[in-house]
């Protein structure tokens, strides 16, 4: 599910033009010159490989999306929507089973990974880098957060208006955070990359019980 290598993109004759972050410019214009480059570009931009496969997935789906971007930039923006999936699908199932259910809503599991987990702007490898703050955009201090990108994604033309800056390493690295115990586990029983990992420790798995 997660190989692209079937997907064959050749060199454009213009380069393709992004607005995404670098180190010391959150919002800097990159441009890639040829299909390769940009495919490392998405290939690089992976969740940790220890993740559940169900979550893998659908991240899996939105590298696929962006990378067919350079097809069709619109594409893009239908990655960012399955990127948003993919971050909901995963808070669910790190804290869903922790949140009222009558009160559990995408912004409820974004926020409550800053108010209850823990999350800062020093938590993510893409703001540390690169400068800038994410926090408000899940908190909902800044508009549009980012349960208010889904909604209008999901709601209204997913297909429509300029990529999101940043989206898709800022979802890897929330995924990522969201799963650090659950890694931290892993790596206590010394399990490698890319194996098939149950573990016990899911907060949303008490909601079952």
């Amino acid at each position: 599910m997660t190989d692209r290598a079937h997907i064959l993109l050749t060199n454009r004759a213009d380069p393709l033009l992004l607005v995404w972050p670098v180190p010391g410019n959150p919002a800097a214009l990159v441009q890639f010159a040829h299909a390769a480059e940009w495919r490392q570009f998405i290939d690089d931009l992976a969740i940790e490989a220890r993740i559940p496969e169900i979550v893998q997935a659908k991240f899996a789906r939105a590298q696929t999306l962006y990378l067919l971007g350079w097809i069709d930039i619109s594409l893009v923006k239908a990655g960012e929507l399955a990127a948003l999936i993919a971050l909901e699908l995963a808070l669910m199932d790190r804290y869903g089973g922790l949140i009222v259910k009558r009160k559990r809503s995408f912004a409820t599991l974004l926020a409550h990974m800053v108010e209850v987990d823990g999350l800062t702007d020093a938590d993510l490898p893409v703001i540390v880098r690169c400068g800038g703050s994410a926090i408000g955009h899940l908190t909902g201090t800044v508009r549009p957060s980012l349960a208010q990108r889904r909604n209008t994604l999901a709601h209204g033309d997913p297909f429509e208006g300029l990529p999101t800056g940043g989206l898709l390493e800022l979802v890897r690295d929330l995924i990522n955070f969201a799963y650090r115990h659950y890694l931290a586990e892993a790596e206590s029983l010394g399990i490698a990359e890319g194996s098939d990992l149950t573990l016990t420790n899911t907060p949303a798995m008490a909601d079952a019980q």
